[in-house]
């Protein structure tokens, strides 16, 4: 297992993400930094800010099937399914008259 530190950016529903991914950090832990960068900031599913760190045990995202591209588009798809997210993303596609 690599314990390079991997970038990949890929376009999710328009935005364009960066996926940073450690496999194995500190010989313990997995590390997963997701962020939105076009537009910077815009909310993901799981993170109103456009940021999400997150650690896992080594190997899970190689024991899911998926590569990280393919892992992290899962869990947008996933998370985008909540009613929350959905009625964020109607706001953003109408916009607002008001602002």
């Amino acid at each position: 297992m690599s314990e390079a530190n991997q970038i990949y950016r890929f376009r999710w529903r328009g935005i364009e993400i960066e996926a940073r991914y450690i496999p194995v950090q500190y010989n313990a832990i997995a590390h997963l930094e997701l962020e939105s960068v076009d537009p910077v900031h815009e909310p993901l599913p799981m993170t109103e800010t456009g940021y999400r760190s997150h650690y896992h045990p080594i190997g899970t995202i190689e024991a899911s099937g998926y590569d990280v591209i393919g892992f992290v588009r899962a869990w947008l798809d996933d998370a985008a399914e909540s009613p929350k997210w959905k009625q964020a993303e109607l706001a953003r596609r109408q916009g607002d008259f008001f602002v």
